[in-house]
C-alpha cells in the first residue's frame, strides 16, 4: 500500500524558511510525480509544484516560483519542498500527492493517484 508522509511544518515569521518532506512507502512504477498542494482556509485546494521520476521534470505556480525550490532524493523515496522568502499568503495546509501514468504532471489534482494527510504551514507577519 503507497503511504505518503509529510513533515517539516510549523511557525516561522515572514522572509523565513522552512523545508517540507514528503516520504513515499514504496514506488509500483518508474514512471510517476510528487507534487505538493496546499489548501488555504476558505480556499480551493491550489497546486504548488511537482517533479517528475525520469527528466526530473519540474512545475511551479507563479506564485512561488524563484521562492521555493522542489527536489527529490531517490535512494530515501522523499522529495524535498524548500520554501524561502515565505510571505503570510503562503500559510496553508500542505500536501504531497504522488501520481503514475501520465503524459505530464503539473499542478491539477486529477494527475495524482494518492495524498499526504498534509503539514501546517504558518507565517506570521
Amino acid at each position: 500500500e503507497v503511504q505518503l508522509v509529510e513533515s517539516g511544518g510549523g511557525l516561522v515569521q515572514a522572509g523565513g524558511s522552512l523545508r517540507l518532506s514528503c516520504a513515499a512507502s514504496v514506488f509500483t512504477s518508474d514512471d510517476y510525480a510528487i507534487g505538493w498542494f496546499r489548501q488555504a482556509p476558505g480556499k480551493e485546494r491550489e497546486g504548488v509544484s511537482c517533479i517528475s521520476s525520469g527528466h526530473g521534470n519540474t512545475y511551479y505556480a507563479d506564485s512561488v516560483k524563484g521562492r521555493f525550490t522542489i527536489s527529490s532524493d531517490n535512494a530515501k523515496n522523499t522529495v524535498y519542498l524548500q520554501m524561502n522568502s515565505l510571505k503570510p499568503e503562503d500559510t496553508a495546509v500542505y500536501y504531497c500527492a504522488l501520481g503514475y501514468g501520465r503524459n505530464s504532471y503539473g499542478g491539477a489534482e486529477s494527475d495524482y493517484d494518492y495524498w499526504g494527510q498534509g503539514t501546517q504551514v504558518t507565517v506570521s507577519s
